[in-house]
């Protein structure tokens, strides 16, 4: 009886425990992200060494917020700044897209 009480505990809590790692906005953000990357690189508004740089920040972000899943639980000063990266790459996209620079064709 013991046994079928602790397995019941632990499914009930595993969808909890789940949702506490889950971060579905900044999994949305990286993803429009790296499609606006894609697009300056296609169109020629980024350079090759712009779309390089923006292209390993990302990959940090994504370190970022592996490591903070790591444990089990995104606490909310995690999640501030797994957000706080976020925008400040945005923004670093935003500024190379339009910096005048243009890829040589």
């Amino acid at each position: 009886m013991l046994r079928k009480a602790l397995i019941l505990a632990t499914l009930c809590a595993t969808p909890a425990l789940a949702a506490a790692t889950e971060t579905p906005a900044l999994d949305q953000a990286q993803q429009n992200q790296r499609a606006r990357i894609e697009q300056g690189a296609r169109s020629g508004e980024l350079t090759v060494p712009e779309t390089r740089r923006l292209a390993r920040q990302q990959l940090r972000l994504h370190r970022h917020e592996a490591a903070a899943k790591s444990d089990g639980v995104v606490t909310p000063a995690e999640r501030h700044d797994l957000r706080h990266h976020a925008r400040h790459t945005s923004r670093n996209v935003h500024r190379q897209q339009h910096d005048g620079q243009k890829r040589s064709r």
